[in-house]
């Protein structure tokens, strides 16, 4: 069972779009934990993940997030996808950098 972590400034606004995302996985009979924290919990909540998706307002800190989460994949969740709340597209986005 893969580990998505998604990251954002208090983890509130993520956690609606981990709901889209697990409304997409289960479509897709995909089988994942996807769970949102605020960026202060990274390095106890992400670093055994399978891949840290970053909410748009943290972009900034995905340098420090690599630093506390050494080899494991780091990306910006696409603004678009996150405005529309398009759990589907950001479930492809994890899947593409686990290598699923």
């Amino acid at each position: 069972m893969r580990k998505i972590i998604l990251l954002c400034s208090a983890g509130m606004s993520t956690s609606m779009l981990v709901k889209k995302m697990q409304e997409a996985a289960a479509a897709d009979n995909y089988e994942c934990t996807i769970a949102a924290f605020p960026m202060s919990e990274a390095k106890d909540k992400a670093s055994d993940a399978d891949c840290i998706l970053l909410g748009p307002q943290v972009r900034f800190a995905k340098a420090k997030v690599s630093e506390q989460c050494p080899g494991v994949p780091i990306d910006v969740v696409d603004m678009k996808f996150y405005g529309r709340m398009d759990g589907k597209s950001v479930i492809e986005m994890a899947k593409k950098m686990i290598g699923d």
